[in-house]
């Protein structure tokens, strides 16, 4: 077997001004707890003393939203973040050593790994902030130690710890791609399709077989740049969602100070998924793309030249902010904004259930799902009380 740690010429990033521009920021999609009583959310409008029901449900949810995502981002950033090395602007050394995962997300952006590892942090921070918070304001933080059962990856990198998510096994939710160069909105009923599908994928090497296979025209092979692809679409999926999700909350929120802390840690969200739309884009297009991985049987269209939907415009690459769409009603002009934005299709009900379908908490156990169901419906039962 070849060593899956190899040296590779790092390509520059294409976006550099996102490196300047924008705040590396975390982002959740679904949360999961229990509050003390089942009461529905009404509220004082204060920011001192105990939170309000509702206040603390919203809070609860998120807190719980981002050790979800502190847990899948620590496995990206185990396998393909930065590490030890120091970023290709500090440190220019043309052959940094690299495992092949890393070197198949450099392809996509010399940047990559030192963002995935900037996310990682991002989570973790947010979610030690928003149960220090909980706790200060008299509700009870949220603990997810009993659910880290699920072995995760062994290759080389991996720490091998039992883990909350599962990144070996999803189904990744790619129309996000399509929704965002549209002009129609999902809270006005508009669906979307796939950009390309990807079923029963694994996001992380599994094992150090992973790291090789399938000769390429781009530094590393076939097999783990499709991997890379597949964790850029999930990237996206899951930033997109949290952004979405951020925004739903704040319209629900009562106390002044939650809702500081809902659009601020929310608007770091926008941040990250902004560059993960280009990061994604750039597995599909040249020099990467066209190209099928043999082994997995993936394969990754050039969207530039061979578009998978028509018109060509819904899969455009080099498309990174929002387009334009229909907002509030089809008669008021067309605005670029965060979409969706409703309970119906963004709530943390909608959250759990595509989280759920797309293969992430594989192999979790039924009071996992029950305590994650229960979390939601409080989340989603939260009112803004008016003085």
């Amino acid at each position: 077997m070849e060593n899956p740690v190899s040296n590779i010429n790092r390509p520059v990033n294409r976006r550099s001004f996102m490196k300047s521009g924008l705040l590396a920021g975390g982002a959740a999609t679904v949360g999961v707890g229990l509050l003390a009583n089942g009461t529905k959310a009404s509220a004082q409008g204060r920011s001192e003393g105990r939170l309000n029901a509702g206040d603390a449900a919203i809070l609860r949810f998120l807190a719980a939203a981002e050790l979800i995502e502190s847990d899948l981002w620590t496995q990206y950033a185990e396998l393909g973040g930065i590490g030890n090395n120091k970023p290709i602007e500090v440190d220019p050394n043309p052959n940094p050593p690299l495992n092949n995962y890393q070197m198949a997300l450099s392809n996509l952006d010399g940047d990559g790994p030192q963002y995935i590892t900037s996310n990682t942090l991002d989570e973790v921070s947010h979610a030690a902030f928003l149960n220090a918070y909980l706790k200060s304001r008299g509700a009870e933080p949220v603990d997810f130690s009993e659910f880290e059962t699920l072995p995760g990856s062994t290759a080389t990198g991996s720490s091998g710890k039992l883990r909350l998510t599962n990144l070996m096994h999803l189904n990744v939710d790619t129309s996000w791609f399509v929704r965002y160069r549209s002009t129609t909105n999902p809270d006005l009923g508009a669906t979307f399709p796939q950009a390309v599908t990807l079923n029963g994928v694994t996001a992380i090497p599994k094992t150090d077989a992973d790291f090789n296979g399938g000769a390429s025209s781009f530094p590393g092979n076939l097999h783990i740049q499709a991997i890379a692809n597949v964790a850029a679409f999930h990237f996206g999926a899951i930033e997109q969602g949290g952004t979405s999700l951020y925004a739903a909350m704040s319209q629900k929120v009562s106390d002044p100070e939650v809702l500081q802390i809902t659009l601020g840690i929310g608007g770091d969200e926008i941040a990250h998924f902004l560059e993960w739309v280009d990061f994604a884009g750039n597995g599909v297009q040249q020099t990467i793309a066209p190209f099928t991985d043999p082994i997995s049987g993936l394969t990754f269209p050039d969207f530039f030249n061979n578009p998978p939907l028509q018109p060509p415009s819904v899969v455009q690459p080099s498309l990174i902010f929002p387009v334009p769409c229909e907002f509030i009603s089809s008669e008021l002009p067309p605005v670029a904004i965060i979409r969706p934005l409703t309970d119906k299709v963004t709530g943390a009900v909608a959250s759990v259930a595509a989280l759920t379908a797309s293969g992430l908490f594989t192999g979790q156990s039924r009071k996992f799902f029950q305590t994650l169901q229960i979390m939601a419906i409080e989340a989603d039962a939260a009112v803004r009380f008016i003085l």
